[in-house]
């Protein structure tokens, strides 16, 4: 599909790689053919996120070999949150398009994403289809999450949506105002609006590599999403304080009428034990709610650099009258970003 109405517009396409080192030369051979149909202003844009493979030096060998293929290499494993978030500080293109190094998402549904843009929309979203590709209980914790998060946020994330899209130029600005260090990025797209619209898609068995999210790291995810966009945890804590404070005051007049008319019953040492557990365990609970925010609170007071870049390959440039005789440079310096 050739779209010659964006000749004049600029596109960068943003990669967070972690350890992607044998994917790379595919996914470099089908998405400049791909992004050479749409435009002829595009960049590849690669955040290496710490890896200690052969990531690294791959790109810079593909940046020798094509100058639209850029990159930055963090000073260590910040998370993909953040990889992305670095990659969409340095994209100065009029769209970006992140997508991960994997090809499950697949190239040529960037079509489809410029089509959307052109129409007017200004967040594009990739929309999976099925989760074939998922365990059983990975989807059913999945949908479950989801679910919840839908339940308890105002800003609704569609069902199937991730990272994989297209952002204009007013997203990706309201994008980089953010600096909260613990992000979940897909209510971030959310929570930023914009006339958005999904472009389904079926995800392709992964290749090479496996992926990096486990059920611990996958967990963490979860908590971080719902504790970013709301306090309702805390809230739910005091309302089930209440309750308890509730029952056991009415459970004491209980004891105290029926002592004053019978008599003191033989205390009961089993039901005296469970009764400590069972408040202790409520207290711990409610505790560990409380720890979730105040250290969300302890890591954003710090105000440290949101990330740091060791390196840098390439231009780092959408300007395209270099393209053919540009030749990679690293910077000499690391750059910290807030």
């Amino acid at each position: 599909m050739q779209i010659a109405t964006l000749t004049d517009r600029t596109l960068t396409v943003v990669i967070p790689v972690l350890n992607e080192a044998d994917g790379l030369a595919e996914l470099c051979k089908r998405l400049p053919r791909v992004l050479g149909r749409l435009t002829t202003n595009w960049h590849i844009l690669f955040v290496d996120d710490g890896s200690t493979d052969a990531t690294l030096p791959r790109i810079k060998s593909l940046a020798i070999i094509n100058p639209r293929i850029q990159a930055i290499s963090l000073s260590r494993n910040f998370g993909k949150e953040i990889a992305i978030a670095a990659g969409l500080s340095y994209a100065k293109s009029d769209a970006v398009i992140i997508m991960d190094a994997d090809l499950q998402h697949p190239p040529e549904v960037l079509e489809a994403f410029v089509k959307r843009w052109l129409e007017g929309y200004e967040v594009v979203y990739g929309q999976r289809i099925d989760r074939q590709l998922d365990n059983p209980i990975r989807r059913i914790l999945s949908r479950l999450f989801y679910r919840t998060y839908n339940a308890l946020v105002e800003t609704d994330i569609p069902e199937g949506a991730g990272d994989f899209r297209l952002l204009n130029r007013n997203a990706i600005e309201s994008m980089n105002t953010i600096t909260e260090r613990s992000r979940f990025n897909k209510g971030l797209y959310s929570w930023i609006g914009f006339k958005s619209i999904g472009v389904p898609y079926t995800v392709a068995e992964r290749k090479y590599g496996h992926s990096k999210w486990r059920f611990g790291k996958l967990v963490s995810f979860a908590i971080d999403g719902l504790t970013s966009f709301t306090t309702l945890p805390l809230r739910v804590w005091s309302l089930i304080g209440i309750v308890i404070s509730f029952v056991s005051l009415s459970y004491a007049m209980y004891f105290l009428i029926r002592t004053t008319l019978f008599g003191a019953d033989l205390p009961g040492y089993a039901s005296l034990i469970v009764s400590v557990m069972f408040f202790s365990g409520i207290q711990l609970i409610s505790l560990g709610v409380l720890g979730q925010y105040i250290g969300r609170i302890y890591e954003e007071v710090k105000s440290r650099p949101l990330f740091i870049v060791a390196e840098e390959i390439g231009t780092l440039t959408t300007d395209n009258s270099n393209n053919t005789s540009s030749s990679p440079t690293a910077a000499s310096q690391p750059t910290l970003v807030s």
